[in-house]
């Protein structure tokens, strides 16, 4: 994975795992592996790796089973409460990239709507 420089990497940890719960990648309830096998496939400290869970944790996405390590969540209104908060990122950073090219906001739904009736078509 390439971390960004420029924002903290157990945030964009946070992040990648935020994205994978939202999409069904890490299905609730799937046992997580250990910080120590994530930090080595991620390259980055466990330490950092821990930070990152621990953020998870306080967000109530990931919780642990002391004998048995930790989880996804099986809340799926947790779940869907993610998926909404970053659908809505994703849509005001859309927003802002168009608006920054020169493109009225009123003009974004025509926009999106031709390009999602050519994407139908193929």
């Amino acid at each position: 994975m390439q971390f960004d420089p420029n924002f903290p990497i157990y945030m964009q940890i946070v992040r990648l795992f935020k994205r994978q719960i939202a999409s069904g990648v890490l299905p609730p309830g799937f046992r997580i592996p250990s910080v120590r096998e994530q930090a080595v496939t991620l390259g980055v400290n466990p330490n950092t790796l821990q930070r990152a869970m621990s953020e998870l944790e306080r967000e109530q996405l990931v919780y642990v089973e002391r004998t048995s390590g930790r989880y996804i969540t099986k809340d799926l209104a947790i779940i869907d409460h993610v998926r909404t908060e970053m659908s809505g990122q994703i849509i005001e950073e859309f927003i802002t990239g168009m608006n920054d090219i020169g493109m009225h906001t009123e003009d974004i739904p025509a926009l999106l709507k031709q390009h999602l009736e050519r994407n139908k078509t193929q």
